[in-house]
């Protein structure tokens, strides 16, 4: 049986510790606590959080990302972890997803594949579904929109480019960029990556839009259609049609 919260010195409560030190002298445990907020006869909330964070092994970086892939039913499986204690884990780390986007606000702009990476790998390299998402530039590369334009399943490669391409001609944009992650977490690119590729260019290209890039999410790794073809000459269709896709200021 577990120490009771009320047994330790104030010092040492999640709470106090937190008021009287700050959130960043807290351990993970001690954090994952104060959200799971009580704990049961059996177990303080610091021993129901240690639990959670056994599930998957904390590597030396202390990678928390896994808590992200966690759901509700896997979180209710653990005694003592209740249908609200799950969803209010679940609420924090959707918050911390969330948190890691830019602000509309802000003037971003994209130069090249690295900047696209960075901008959406917290989001989507988790993911245990593959989501699609279209970025949508002006002329000066600054960022004006982004769209979800697929989500879970296998459907990605089967939409039109006509729908793909419908918000992009509404507002104005000049430049698109096509972003999809792979649960894998292998960004290597299919065949089915590589035609849906072709398909949106050609398309984008008749109405005046420069598909500038087309990158993969994976699990921390990432790469552009573009240069994985540059590397492959036996990849040559985006050569033969012009295809720039590394420096978007081209």
């Amino acid at each position: 049986m577990s120490i009771k919260m009320k047994e330790l010195p104030e010092s040492e409560r999640p709470y106090e510790k937190l008021e009287m030190y700050g959130a960043n002298m807290l351990s993970n445990a001690e954090l994952l606590a104060i959200i799971i907020k009580c704990g049961t006869k059996e177990d303080s909330s610091v021993a129901l959080a240690q639990k959670i964070l056994n599930i998957k092994k904390i590597n030396k970086e202390k990678n928390l990302n896994f808590l992200q892939e966690l759901s509700i039913e896997e979180l209710t499986n653990i005694k003592g972890i209740g249908k609200v204690k799950a969803m209010q884990i679940v609420a924090t780390c959707e918050l911390a997803k969330r948190m890691s986007k830019p602000v509309n606000s802000m003037k971003i702009v994209l130069k090249n594949t690295n900047d696209v990476a960075k901008l959406l790998m917290e989001e989507l390299k988790n993911e245990k579904r593959e989501i699609a998402k279209l970025l949508m530039l002006n002329s000066k590369n600054i960022l004006i929109r982004i769209v979800d334009i697929a989500l879970g399943g296998g459907n990605f490669a089967n939409i039109e480019p006509k729908i793909i391409l419908r918000e992009p001609i509404q507002i104005g944009a000049q430049k698109i960029i096509l972003v999809h992650n792979h649960p894998s977490g292998d960004p290597t690119p299919s065949k089915e990556d590589d035609r849906m590729t072709d398909r949106i260019y050609e398309a984008a290209d008749i109405l005046g839009i420069q598909l500038v890039d087309h990158v993969i999410i994976g699990n921390n790794v990432f790469t552009s259609i573009y240069k994985s073809r540059n590397e492959d000459s036996s990849k040559n269709c985006i050569e033969q049609i012009g295809f720039k896709g590394i420096n978007f200021n081209n």
